[in-house]
């Protein structure tokens, strides 16, 4: 699979970095992941993790407005995008239509061909704006993956927490993931 990943300027940038330590791990199920951040998203990386190695990974990185990226059009052999977290301000451009920048562009490709679209929201409370934009995106085929952690594992870090709702957006995804598994050995 060939996977977008787009980190937006919400609040959850350990979620990010879970996540894209995990599709470092994925090489025989991921084959290309193409990167873009919001300038917003480097400011809240900076602050909660209290570094700078977003540019540590060895991903693609396409600029916020560069609409020549490959997901950017339908043609495209990228199977999803990620949103990960993603911004309510992010949330509500998609929900509206507009595309004015490749996050925007590639969530509006993802919906019209038919393929992944993961909004990991990262928001609350929610007010019912967030939740009309979120009604929208799932009616229009998307799916909303909020960054609600799960317990039943029992995680020890907050690494192993934010894993557990960056396996369920792997999972949604269509990967493959080795994380915990309700009532399954």
């Amino acid at each position: 699979m060939k996977i977008a990943v787009a980190v937006t300027g919400a609040s959850g940038s350990v979620y990010a970095r879970v996540l894209l330590d995990k599709l470092l791990e994925m090489k025989e199920q991921v084959t290309e992941v193409g990167l873009v951040w919001s300038d917003n998203a480097f400011t809240v990386w900076e602050h909660e993790l209290g570094d700078k190695d977003y540019g540590k990974y060895p991903f693609r990185v396409w600029a916020k407005n560069d609409f020549m990226a490959p997901f950017a059009s339908g043609s495209s052999s990228y199977t999803a995008l990620i949103i990960c977290p993603c911004s309510m301000g992010t949330l509500g451009r998609i929900a509206s239509g507009m595309s004015n920048d490749l996050v925007t562009r590639t969530a509006d490709v993802m919906l019209k061909e038919r393929r992944k679209l993961v909004c990991v929201v990262r928001e609350t409370p929610y007010n019912l704006i967030h939740l009309r934009n979120m009604t929208t995106i799932t009616e229009a085929g998307g799916i909303i993956c909020p960054a609600t952690p799960s317990f039943y594992s029992q995680p020890q870090s907050i690494d192993e927490v934010a894993y557990t709702v960056i396996h369920r957006v792997l999972q949604v995804s269509g990967l493959n993931t080795d994380g915990y598994r309700w009532q399954e050995d």
